[in-house]
């Protein structure tokens, strides 16, 4: 049986490069067999930024989205690094849902500066910690993303390293979300 992988695309700023980047991951777990790929785009998803009281009906965008993440068996976070950080969007994103994240691997591919979104990923892991997920160690770190044009404006360039990050961590991946799953199988994960 497959697992179903959502790609969540975290940015929904004007201009964003996360759909450049998620399409690529996205392509790299479509390869694999073992997946099916669902991707998520935060910016058509249109979250609400308020949240609401528990004594509140749920909004409908977040009742649209719901049963895609609890469909899925793991989850690749594509975010951008923004003063060292991951963007707002993706926090209200992530704080509308809790069951939806449980006993679930997250592989976090993370793009910025210098740093490559590393700051951003650090902050995630803790995030997804609380909500009871396993953020695995591999993260696909891409520093300078804008340096790594080909020549007849594809992105990534062959050779730069991104496709031996990406199967790193979608080896881990795979592991994590099978182990998960039959866990969750076998024994109801409650917190």
């Amino acid at each position: 049986m497959k697992l179903r992988l959502a790609v969540i695309i975290g940015s929904t700023r004007n201009g964003r490069f996360g759909p450049t980047v998620a399409g690529w991951f996205a392509q790299q777990a479509a390869k694999r067999a073992a997946f099916d790929v669902d991707l998520v785009d935060l910016a058509v998803a249109n979250l609400p930024s308020t949240m609401t009281d528990t004594d509140e009906p749920t909004p409908a965008e977040v009742a649209v989205l719901a049963p895609r993440l609890a469909a899925a068996d793991a989850f690749a976070v594509v975010t951008p690094e923004y003063n060292s950080s991951f963007p707002a969007p993706l926090k209200t994103a992530l704080d509308w849902y809790y069951e939806e994240w449980h006993a679930k691997p997250v592989a976090i591919v993370a793009y910025g500066r210098e740093s490559g979104g590393l700051y951003a990923a650090a902050q995630l892991r803790q995030v997804f910690t609380e909500l009871q997920a396993v953020a695995i160690r591999n993260t696909v770190s891409l520093p300078c993303y804008w340096e790594q044009f080909a020549a007849d404006g594809s992105w990534p360039r062959p050779g730069c390293g991104y496709e031996a990050a990406a199967k790193n961590t979608l080896d881990q991946l795979v592991w994590w979300a099978r182990a998960l799953r039959n866990a969750r199988t076998e024994h109801p994960y409650q917190p």
